[in-house]
C-alpha cells in the first residue's frame, strides 16, 4: 500500500519536511515515488506548498495521506 506522508529533512532543530508518496514498509531511507510538496512549520506563515493535481491522483491511484498530510492538505486546498 502507497502512503502520503511527510519526510523530514534539514537540521536538528529545524526541521523541514518533503511531502513523499513511499511504499508503507519502506525503511526511511529509501527513495520516495514521488515528491509532491514541501513543509515548514517554522517559517512565519507555516508554508506549506502542494501539487494539488499529483495528491489527488496519487489518492485516485489507491494512496492513503497521514492524519498529519490529510489534514494540511485540507487546511491549505480551500
Amino acid at each position: 500500500m502507497l502512503k502520503i506522508k511527510l519526510a523530514r529533512i534539514g537540521k536538528k532543530g529545524q526541521p523541514q519536511y518533503h511531502v513523499v508518496v513511499v511504499e508503507d514498509k519502506t525503511n526511511s531511507g529509501t527513495r520516495p515515488a514521488q515528491q509532491i510538496g514541501y513543509y515548514n512549520p517554522l517559517s512565519p506563515t507555516k508554508e506549506f506548498r502542494l501539487d494539488v493535481k499529483a495528491y489527488e491522483a496519487w489518492i485516485a491511484k489507491g494512496a492513503r495521506p497521514t492524519d498529519t498530510v490529510r489534514s494540511l492538505a485540507k487546511r491549505n486546498t480551500k
